[in-house]
């Protein structure tokens, strides 16, 4: 792992000592001597933390909440800037990830939720998480508690539109960018990150050019619940995939992130596939077995026709991944359509 920085002050001085010296050789000669314009990076920056304006150093113990959150920071190139990661049951396993190399290069510091002890022992300097599944009120870890304690803290911009005091409303996908590239900033590899932000927007735009034309097929996304089901309004990134590869989330309409609904509106939904939420602890294949089988949904036309698509749980939370769920719910919708 990368090692803290020497103090800004050492190096003031190494460098203020060099410039002397070379005017001093210089000077000798009847020579100008420019000052130097490259002057060290500012050693803040000012980035939003949702709608809030915060100051960010670098940071070089870096803790990421989940696979989104790492995924973000891996695909900037910021591994020597992570000490570690949370990862709780329901996330797949990390050697699934694209950055697999990347885990495998940084700690795991717990496999249950996030809390403040963990980050108060990894000695972190940055918190990367999201609003209300990382950081909440109820277990005693959220930005205002980090900012005394001398911890930076970092947002995903999907989940702030009902953040207190500082909300922020994205879509989906532009919350995606918008991440980036402020981590770009804080990170200070902009031009990364508008690398990166570049590639995810041309495999987007190239999904909407082969959308199908025409009625969008209603798509119902099941994460979970017997009794009423869980699923995702529109401030969620199954709504962008779904809507972008050509579908319509019956449940667009909610202004919300995962949210729970009712049966009879599924039902009235009449939903033509079903996008179940794949992640660890609660198996696709359960939940199938689930719908052919309750009262409430084995007429559904999703469920006769056998129309699953299965989302990977770190393609519908906010982060790289959700651009390869676009592109393979998009060949979905294409062979379904064929």
């Amino acid at each position: 792992m990368t090692t803290s920085p020497s103090p800004r002050s050492a190096r003031q001085r190494t460098v203020l000592g060099s410039a002397l010296a070379a005017a001093l050789l210089l000077s000798g000669c009847g020579a100008e001597v420019a000052s130097d314009d490259k002057a060290e990076a500012p050693e803040k920056v000012t980035v939003k933390r949702c709608g809030e304006p915060v100051e960010y150093t670098v940071p070089e113990r870096a803790v990421a909440y989940e696979g989104g959150s790492a995924d973000k920071l891996f695909s900037l190139g910021l591994a020597d800037h992570v000490y570690g990661y949370v990862m709780p049951p329901a996330n797949p396993p990390v050697e699934e990830s694209p950055w697999a190399d990347d885990y495998a290069e940084v700690k795991m510091l717990s496999d249950d939720l996030l809390n403040k002890e963990v980050v108060v022992e990894a000695k972190s300097d940055l918190v990367v998480a999201g609003w209300n599944s990382g950081f909440k009120d109820e277990r005693g870890i959220t930005p205002e508690i980090l900012d005394k304690l001398g911890i930076q803290s970092f947002m995903h911009s999907e989940s702030c539109f009902n953040y207190p005091e500082h909300p922020e409303k994205l879509t989906p996908f532009e919350a995606l960018y918008t991440d980036l590239e402020r981590l770009g900033k804080i990170f200070r590899v902009e031009d990364k990150a508008d690398e990166v932000v570049g590639g995810l927007k041309k495999r987007v735009e190239a999904v909407k050019a082969k959308a199908p034309q025409g009625d969008p097929l209603p798509v119902f996304l099941y994460d979970s619940g017997t009794d009423q089901p869980f699923t995702a309004g529109n401030q969620v990134p199954p709504n962008d995939i779904i809507r972008t590869a050509g579908g319509r989330n019956v449940f667009d309409g909610l202004d919300e992130r995962w949210t729970q609904v009712n049966w009879e509106a599924v039902a009235e939904a009449e939903p033509d596939v079903i996008m179940i939420l794949d992640y660890g602890d609660l198996p696709a294949e359960k939940k199938i077995d689930f719908l052919k089988k309750s009262p409430h949904t084995k007429g559904l036309p999703a469920v006769k026709k056998n129309n699953f698509f299965i989302l990977d749980y770190n393609e519908g939370v906010s982060g790289p991944r959700n651009i390869d769920g676009l592109e393979k719910f998009a060949q979905y919708l294409s062979e379904l359509q064929d």
